[in-house]
């Protein structure tokens, strides 16, 4: 006997095809294991690179070779043999001497003999809390071990309305993490602007914050006295830096390039800076980057320009012109490559 159409086993058939359909379907439509795991690991990252960078680079903070002029007889000697690694002693002729040294921001202290048993300590606060502070404790312990008695007098002190000495680092933070807002915006404007047009805008933006940043914490809070416009040159260059490097590396890495551009420029940038931890203090390899990366190198320069005449604040303002410039070129470069390829005949 024949089984009827649309019967029992017929239907089960039915069933279990369609099952099988939707099943495919599902396979077909479920997201891939790394769409889960990817943000998550980046963030997992960006947390450990961050706690481990603020919290570990001030958990035990030592000196080394922190420049220290030296006036008197035998004085240097004495102080190199006491204080080992921790100093850079550099003899100097005499007490006005040291002082040049300091105020021109050639070291960040000087000791002289001021008479029997009587020595002269001059720090320059500007330098750091933590960086007079250790000083302070090292040129302490030697005169007790030698039976010496210090006078301490901060000759290069911070701004009335700045009495911490970290209104350059929250000023070069605001910058730098405008600068990144704006590159990693930038990024999704590919389809709407031409890249000369984002050049422009990279470029006109990072002026603006520059400016912004530069008014508010010089004439208006008077928290940095460094000169305006060289202030806002600096902060703009940091502010291009940023936004340009945080463009390429979106660019050429893709999702991944965001994230790469926070571990650099606003973890590890901001933590090695030399701010909230004088760059003396940090271990040899946070001392290495610390000059080299944008938020560093502003610091310093702001410093330089705040508190020292602008006495060594070229090169860290050549460091941020190089890293906005390269960035840039490095920009372009990609565009070509990519209007070649397409141009070439398959």
């Amino acid at each position: 006997m024949q089984t009827p159409v649309g019967s029992a086993p017929e239907r089960e058939q039915t069933s279990a095809a369609a099952a099988s359909q939707h099943r495919r379907h599902a396979a077909r439509h479920r997201p891939p294991v790394r769409a889960w795991l990817q943000p998550a690991v980046i963030a997992l990252i960006v947390a450990t690179a961050f706690v481990s960078c603020y919290v570990g680079l001030q958990r035990n903070p030592q000196p080394h070779q922190i420049p220290l002029a030296v006036a008197g007889p035998g004085l240097p000697d004495a102080i190199h043999e006491a204080l080992g690694d921790s100093v850079e002693v550099r003899p100097v002729a005499d007490a006005q001497a040291a002082r040049q040294a300091l105020e021109g921001h050639d070291v960040v202290a000087a000791l002289s003999a001021e008479g029997p048993h009587q020595l002269r300590l001059e720090v320059a606060g500007a330098n750091g809390t933590s960086t007079t502070t250790v000083v302070k404790s090292l040129v302490g312990a030697y005169a007790h071990g030698a039976g010496e008695r210090v006078t301490t007098e901060d000759v290069v002190p911070f701004d009335h309305y700045d009495a911490r000495g970290l209104a350059g680092f929250y000023m070069a933070f605001g910058v730098t993490l405008a600068g990144f807002v704006l590159g990693s915006n930038v990024l999704g404007l590919a389809g709407l602007l031409l890249l000369r047009h984002r050049f422009w805008l990279l470029a006109g933006a990072s002026v603006a914050i520059g400016s912004v940043a530069s008014i508010i914490a010089g004439p208006v809070l008077g928290a940095v006295p460094a000169p305006v416009l060289p202030l806002i040159f600096t902060l703009a260059l940091l502010a291009a830096a940023a936004a340009f490097t945080t463009k390429l590396l979106g660019t050429y890495l893709g999702p991944v390039g965001v994230p790469v551009a926070t571990l650099l420029l606003l973890t590890v940038g901001n933590a090695t800076s030399g701010a909230t931890i004088g760059a003396d203090l940090l271990p040899a390899a946070a001392r290495t980057v610390s000059a080299l990366l944008p938020p560093g190198a502003a610091v310093r320069a702001v410093t330089d320009l705040s508190y020292f005449d602008g006495a060594h604040a070229a090169v860290p303002v050549l460091t941020l012109a190089l890293w906005a410039v390269i960035a840039a070129l490095l920009l372009g470069m990609r565009s070509r490559l990519t209007r070649q390829r397409a141009a070439a005949p398959a």
